[in-house]
């Protein structure tokens, strides 16, 4: 019959198409990531429904039988909040319905990321979305040192315990919004560069955070200084001094042999 990609509130419950609630409305299943949360949702909107748990250790199972019920019934996918798919479950899904021959319909509707874009007051002509940064190794490095090198607009996804860390490893000079609690009592949207936000958040922060930087605007080598520190923090992660310092390099524009003997010395 139907699969029908839902967006959900990012944080205030009224940020709901009247197109959604139809479509929750009339589903015979809507597939979630977390049944209690949705159903609070559906509650807040009088809605009753068939709900089931759709979730990262549950989607490579359940996608081939929620794509045939699919073919005979009504089925709507939500993820805990925004558009689903977006550094949510519900890829193998949508892949699964198409195969199968399901009619697919995606609805618009909130999304972090767009938010945050648009609220950035930076350029929104070339953008990369980059879900979560990896925590450490060769793969954040490189994304780190194309950020540095690219002039494009990046929206990320941080931790609140991460954010520090990430803003330190950014060009100080970096063009950045720091997005917090979008839609919700507390939002907070921080604008300048990354030094002035590593500042500001020095002391720590709560709530979802949506990061959009400026990349390609410090293509220059940064401060030695930076860079030490820089390597530092990868040494206290478990790098030897001279990988710690070739990634360093990668990062800052900076000689690694630079960094690696500044390192050792201090």
């Amino acid at each position: 019959m139907a699969f029908v990609v839902v967006p959900t509130p990012i944080g205030n419950l009224e940020d709901i198409t009247l197109r959604a609630l139809r479509i929750l409305s009339e589903a015979d299943l809507v597939a979630c990531e977390d049944t209690r949360r949705t159903g609070r949702l559906l509650a807040h909107h009088g809605i009753k429904n068939k709900l089931v748990a759709y979730h990262e250790r549950s989607e490579e199972r359940l996608a081939p039988e929620l794509a045939e019920r699919a073919r005979a019934e009504k089925v709507a996918l939500v993820s805990d909040a925004g558009t689903p798919l977006v550094s949510d479950p519900g890829y193998r899904l949508l892949v699964a319905c198409i195969e199968a021959g399901v009619t697919v319909e995606v609805l618009p509707g909130p999304s972090a990321p767009i938010t945050a874009l648009v609220a950035s007051g930076l350029p929104a002509d070339t953008v990369v979305f980059l879900g979560f940064l990896p925590r450490k190794g060769s793969e954040r490095t490189n994304l780190l040192a194309r950020i540095r090198e690219e002039p494009s607009t990046f929206v990320l996804f941080e931790s609140p315990r991460r954010l520090a860390k990430t803003l330190g490893e950014l060009p100080a000079v970096a063009s950045v919004a720091v997005c917090r609690e979008l839609t919700k009592l507390h939002e907070e949207v921080f604008r300048g560069t990354a030094g002035d936000a590593a500042h500001h958040f020095s002391e720590g922060t709560k709530g979802e955070i949506v990061l959009v930087v400026r990349g390609g605007t410090a293509a220059g080598p940064g401060d030695v200084e930076d860079a030490v520190a820089l390597a530092r923090g990868y040494v206290a992660e478990g790098e030897s001094p001279s990988r710690a310092a070739a990634q360093a390099a990668k990062v800052s524009g900076r000689r690694r042999s630079e960094i690696y003997d500044r390192l050792v010395s201090s």
